[in-house]
């Protein structure tokens, strides 16, 4: 990169931790550190979800999917169906509930509901699932990052990692989603320039349509069931995976949730996940018309094209980047990419220091609940700090460490996301559901997942473990509940369950309504943009 871009690298890690400094001097309290006071409106948690979801791992990623993966092409789509309805789900069923109790940490609901012990489960779950696989997403990232930047991998995450500590350290959860509101907007700008570029760079004068791979541009494939068939990527595995998989990333996982927490009320909060399901689909459908525009481009560039089957499909943008962008442009774009990076990593340590606090240290040191509010919120900066360490080492640890130890610790999120949310599910919903039942629902969905991986997991997808670990957990759960008796903590601790004004409510049905519509629209837009390719292009 030239010096023009590098200043432009610098300045925009300068203004991150600029605006953590200004917002860390007024938090007083840890509801101020961990949930930004509760004054969060809905437009800020809906910009802050997308951006740590479509992160730079998506525009790297999904493009090259869509251009260069040996199975991959425009299917990647199909994963959006699940999200509005994932949305309604939560909307419906959680988001009363963690409202209504006032909890800073999700696992706080499952002490009320069930019991400490299914509280302090869920929570060891989470901070270990989740520390690591913050450490694989910083290495995963810093891998495509490094590419860009020209830096080797270790010093690129030592940056990441020291520039996310420093500003989600100071300025807790209202840095992060006001850095994260930012980053949301370089990204999708730095989009529209790549886009922009490789439509200059096509030759459309000798552009052979006929060298464009048919099974590249089909959205749908209803075909391919991901049970037998040996296909991940179908329409039904993607949409009641996706659905499952979101329910529980976005609304089980601290790291998310966390963020719904934020806002003054449950209103508000439905109004984010209603926003966030119409706004992610925008962008993650640049990033495939990026990836379609990279297709022909390909077939123009016979180097490049030479270059990434040598280097992998995901070397694909950083490559075009440092090949093309122009100076100053690259600054940009490579800012979009570096602050990408670093949006998953930040949501995960604030989320990690909470749940570490109110899950763990509270449970055993019942004392700390009379520490002043200042010392209080200083513990929390330096577990913050604590785990932004730990999440950084074990990505560094993992630069010696071969591909498959890295994909094995990305597939346990998946075998632990649909018992995760059965248990959260089977506590609202199952008046008879107990501590014991919970216990030994979530060890056989995760047991039943585990066997799914070990034994099948060449002829079942992946995608499939979230629906069916989901199922096992609950029913087991029910069943038990039912055998053992009426759960105590139902009486005891009051309403941990839903009831008709949670579903009927005029903004839950408002919003409801306008999801469905959102997913009609999600299809249609598929079906043209499928129609579209094909009779033009083929």
């Amino acid at each position: 990169m030239e010096q023009i871009d590098w200043i432009i690298v610098f300045g925009y890690i300068v203004l991150i931790i600029g605006i953590s400094i200004i917002i860390g001097r007024r938090q007083k309290t840890q509801e101020d550190y961990y949930l930004a006071g509760r004054s969060m409106g809905a437009w800020k948690i809906a910009l802050s979800i997308v951006a740590t979801q479509v992160s730079a791992i998506s525009l790297i990623g999904v493009p090259a999917f869509v251009a260069a993966n040996p199975s991959g092409g425009l299917v990647w789509l199909q994963y959006e169906f699940a999200v509005p309805l994932a949305m309604i789900l939560i909307m419906t069923v959680l988001l009363p509930v963690y409202h209504r109790l006032r909890v800073i940490s999700i696992y706080e609901y499952l002490e009320k509901r069930f019991g400490r012990q299914v509280r302090l489960l869920l929570s060891m779950v989470f901070l270990i699932s989740r520390g690591l696989g913050s450490g694989v997403m910083l290495l995963a990232t810093s891998i495509l990052t490094a590419a860009c930047l020209g830096l080797d991998i270790i010093t690129t995450i030592l940056i990441m990692g020291v520039v996310s500590i420093i500003y989600t350290s100071i300025g807790g959860i209202t840095a992060d989603i006001y850095s994260d509101i930012i980053q949301l907007i370089v990204l999708w700008i730095s989009t529209f320039i790549l886009v922009g570029i490789v439509i200059s760079l096509l030759n459309f004068d000798t552009l052979s349509l006929t060298s464009i791979e048919q099974q590249r541009l089909n959205i749908f494939d209803f075909q391919s069931t991901g049970l037998g068939d040996g296909q991940t990527f179908g329409f039904w595995p993607m949409l009641f995976g996706g659905i499952f998989l979101y329910f529980s990333y976005y609304g089980c996982d601290q790291s998310q949730a966390q963020r719904l927490l934020t806002t003054p009320t449950v209103q508000e909060a439905r109004k984010s996940l209603f926003l966030n399901g119409l706004l992610r689909f925008p962008l993650v459908l640049t990033y495939c018309a990026f990836g379609v525009l990279l297709i022909p481009y390909l077939a123009q560039n016979s180097v490049m094209a030479e270059k990434i089957k040598e280097v992998g499909p995901d070397y694909l943008v950083p490559y075009f980047l440092l090949e093309y962008v122009p100076k100053g442009f690259l600054g940009l774009t490579v800012s979009g990419i570096f602050a990408a990076s670093m949006s998953s990593l930040d949501s995960s340590l604030n989320s990690l220091s909470a749940s570490t606090w109110r899950d763990v240290i509270l449970n055993y040191h019942r004392s700390a609940l009379n520490w002043t509010p200042r010392n209080s919120v200083l513990i929390s900066r330096v577990l913050t700090v604590v785990w932004g360490v730990i999440c950084t080492g074990f990505a560094v640890l993992l630069t010696v460490s071969s591909d498959t130890v890295i994909e094995l610790i990305n597939k346990i999120g998946s075998v632990f996301y649909g018992p995760v949310a059965a248990i959260f599910v089977l506590g609202i919903l199952i008046r008879s559901a107990n501590q014991t039942g919970a216990i030994i629902g979530l060890v056989a969905g995760v047991s039943v997942n585990i066997g799914l991986w070990v034994f099948a997991g060449q002829s079942v997808s992946w995608l499939w473990w979230n629906p069916i670990g989901f199922l096992i957990s609950f029913f087991t759960g029910m069943v038990l509940g039912r055998i053992t008796g009426l759960n105590k903590y139902v009486v005891v601790q009051g309403s941990t369950g839903i009831n008709k004004n949670d579903i009927y409510s005029e903004k839950t049905v408002f919003y409801s309504i306008g999801l469905t519509v959102g997913f009609v629209f999600i299809l249609i837009i598929c079906l043209l943009t499928e129609s579209f390719l094909q009779k033009f292009l083929m």
